[in-house]
């Protein structure tokens, strides 16, 4: 092997390890962003839940993070009974009739926007970081 080859070999090799370790960090920013960003969903969809006894708001909460081969998942959810009626708006039925409409207040969906754009944000701010992290 001449001298060639060997600095060849050893930039490949360099190149190597810094992609793996680029890669590692992958997983990293995944879940760190996505935590951050459902965070953010729920103080904003609490925010948003109107306050009658308080019950509601207080069952907000972000599932676990679930990873798959292709992607990681994690989700706002809320288990109380009538958070979908609050949230899609429901009919008024009294003596089996319709006397009216209460609109949804639609907190749900507001707060999914609020963690599109703040995962969008986190994302540029850790890609960022890495490729100072790795001289880019």
């Amino acid at each position: 092997m001449n001298n060639n080859q060997r600095a060849n070999r050893t930039a490949i090799d360099k190149f190597r390890k810094e992609l793996k370790s680029m890669l590692g960090d992958i997983d990293v920013i995944d879940i760190k962003c996505l935590n951050k960003s459902v965070e953010a969903g729920i103080n904003d969809v609490k925010k948003n839940t109107p306050t009658d006894t308080g019950y509601l708001k207080k069952h907000w909460r972000a599932t676990r993070i679930h990873k798959s081969n292709s992607a990681v998942e994690k989700s706002l959810e809320n288990n109380v009974k009538y958070a979908i009626y609050v949230n899609n708006g429901h009919r008024i039925v009294r003596n089996k009739k319709t006397i009216g409409y209460v609109n949804g207040k639609f907190m749900l969906e507001k707060a999914v926007h609020v963690v599109d754009k703040s995962l969008e944000k986190e994302f540029e701010e850790e890609v960022e970081r890495v490729n100072r992290k790795h001289d880019k």
